[in-house]
């Protein structure tokens, strides 16, 4: 964690009112904010086609300064993390985009560079046949590949959905906010919000004090097509922010797909278009998305050591497996939430278990427990 650089990270955000684009370019071009904070009276002669104005502007850092300098002290107090370009936890996949935020701003539990991401969009004004859809999708996705990241905005409709899906089945996800971590809007999911800090995680681009202003959903929806490796379009409108979410997905090289509506129904219009002209690929099922895409699945998986019949378990033991057989392929914090058992205690419990041939270990802290 270099604290130098996150402070003149979050301060470029400002310099160049947060335009992305601009501070990414003189962020590779420098090599780092710092570095762009050190040139920042000469920024001409190394950014060849900077304007006037930006010139001008760069000379005076102080009250950008005296922000980010608020702005740390207010995520340190609040176990918010800041990723800068030069953070291995910064989202791999967004970093390769032409106006990727030289800054995030993050709180939960997930690796944000797992080996599957997936981001699930649509209307606020989804219907049943749309909410079905969701759920139906990440249960069976679930129960093929649980290697899987599910990204959304915490809107209304088909975002909240795809959220509260993931979270049921056990998968981590990650909601992507258009204003600071101060504030969860829409206020009605904030318990929703709370559940992810503990299986996923909430991230921004923008600072504390920030509003959910409605630019801000539009640049909000490149993040997660960014970070994603594919995105999925459920129920739309001929308009709307799940459009602009693929279209963006395109531009960056990322798959997108959508499900199919009825015809003339005002909130399949969207989808149907796009499908009709092969701007995204149509699926009906989780098994299509994982064939079109080539993930592998968990019977693809190398399999574990053999488990032994009818081992001997302590009373802890049997509990961590009853939950499990609920609900398979849980993170260690989500069990312990289950459980009630500390995570120190419930790591051993399942080193034990592993041993056993009773759960096998996944990716990103998640246990399998073997048929």
């Amino acid at each position: 964690m270099n604290l130098e650089e996150q402070y003149y990270a979050i301060a470029l955000t400002r310099m160049t009112g947060f335009n992305a684009a601009m501070a990414l370019q003189l962020y590779q071009t420098m090599g780092s904010a710092q570095a762009v904070y050190e040139h920042r009276s000469d920024i001409g002669d190394a950014v060849a086609d900077a304007t006037p104005r930006l010139r001008e502007a760069m000379k005076n850092w102080d009250d950008a300064l005296r922000r980010a300098a608020a702005e740390m002290e207010f995520i340190t107090q609040k176990g918010i993390r800041a990723l800068t370009m030069q953070d291995a936890d910064y989202p791999q996949r967004l970093r390769n985009c032409p106006d990727a935020p030289v800054v995030l701003y993050y709180k939960g539990t997930a690796d944000l560079n797992q080996r599957y991401v997936l981001d699930i969009v649509g209307t606020r004004h989804c219907t049943n046949y749309g909410q079905d859809l969701v759920r139906r999708f990440v249960s069976d996705l679930r129960q093929q590949c649980p290697q899987v990241l599910v990204v959304s905005g915490l809107a209304y409709g088909i975002d909240i959905c795809a959220h509260r899906s993931a979270l049921e089945q056990g998968y981590e996800t990650v909601g992507v906010l258009a204003h600071g971590l101060d504030q969860i809007y829409p206020y009605r999911h904030r318990d929703d919000a709370a559940r992810m800090l503990r299986q996923g995680g909430l991230l921004t681009e923008y600072m504390s004090q920030t509003e959910a202003l409605p630019n801000n959903f539009r640049q909000r929806n490149r993040l997660v097509a960014g970070m994603s490796d594919a995105t999925i379009l459920v129920e739309s409108a001929i308009k709307g922010g799940g459009l602009i979410t693929c279209r963006i997905a395109q531009e960056y090289g990322r798959d997108v797909f959508a499900f199919p509506g009825a015809v003339g129904m005002p909130y399949s219009e969207g989808c149907n278009r796009m499908i009709r002209n092969n701007t995204a690929a149509l699926i009906t099922s989780a098994e299509d998305f994982l064939e079109a895409m080539g993930w592998q699945t968990a019977s693809q998986q190398p399999q574990a050591v053999e488990r032994q019949l009818f081992p001997d378990l302590s009373p802890e033991e049997q509990l961590v497996v009853n939950v499990l057989q609920q609900t398979n392929d849980l993170q260690l914090n989500v069990i312990s939430v289950k459980t009630n058992i500390p995570i120190g205690q419930l790591a051993a419990l399942l080193f034990q278990l592993e041993l056993k041939g009773v759960v096998k270990p996944l990716a990103g802290g998640t246990y399998h427990l073997l048929n």
